[in-house]
């Protein structure tokens, strides 16, 4: 398991322990990597979490063009796994959340165990602090630091 945000790591840890997930994933809405588990490489991890931030904004937006309340969980299940994807608010801002599962637990189980995991969340998140500025070099050493953090390097 690697965090970038500190606060995620012991709910997390309470989340895989109990839901036997093979692979998680918490993302901002637009697909930044707060925590993962599971992952090889980091081009697995970052083209699914720009795709599990896309599928969500595509569903919710096709939610609001039906006129219907917005899409929060989707399931898509498979004879070997599925994946769990869910969005939920937090005082950090809106979180994604994917879970690949396989056979060893079930989607019952995910989803009890997700709904205590944002409880936790929701509960460990420190207060949303205002956005600084960004200056090209604050961007890159962050990025940096951000990636050696999530990478281990």
């Amino acid at each position: 398991m690697r965090v970038i945000e500190p606060w995620v790591a012991r709910p997390l840890r309470s989340f895989l322990t109990e839901s036997a997930a093979r692979l998680t994933l918490l993302m901002t809405g637009s697909g930044q990597v707060i925590a993962q588990h599971g992952f090889a490489g980091a081009l697995d991890l970052m083209a699914t979490a720009a795709l599990g931030a896309g599928i969500m904004a595509s569903s919710q937006e096709i939610a609001h063009q039906m006129g219907w309340p917005p899409f929060r969980t989707m399931v898509h299940q498979g004879q070997h796994q599925g994946h769990f994807l869910a969005a939920f608010g937090t005082p950090r801002g809106t979180l994604i959340g994917l879970v690949v599962f396989g056979p060893e637990t079930s989607l019952g189980l995910v989803q009890v165990f997700f709904e205590q995991l944002v409880n936790d969340l929701v509960a460990a998140a420190p207060p949303e602090v205002a956005p600084k500025e960004v200056l090209a070099l604050d961007f890159e050493r962050e990025l940096n630091a951000s990636l050696r953090a999530l990478f281990g390097r």
